[in-house]
């Protein structure tokens, strides 16, 4: 995460081969995008299997100011 703070530019996060995440991944990642808004950049989700995106959703991760999910939204029922 140090890393990722001290970066210049936004950060993007390559979630394409995470095939299980919890509530403690959202609230790390969350954590993150704080920081990074905080030094006027954003952090951007990208690749995330249907199964971890709709727990992004869920959790409300993708509406933090400086979260972005890359990728397709579900259609509404």
């Amino acid at each position: 995460m140090t890393r990722a703070i001290r970066a210049q530019d936004d950060v993007v996060v390559d979630l394409s081969e995470l095939v299980f995440a919890d509530t403690s991944l959202m609230l790390d990642l969350a954590m993150l995008a704080r920081r990074l808004r905080a030094h006027g950049r954003a952090i951007l989700l990208r690749g995330a299997q249907p199964q971890i995106s709709t727990l992004i959703r869920l959790v409300g991760l993708d509406r933090l100011p400086g979260v972005r999910l890359d990728g397709p939204t579900p259609a509404l029922a």
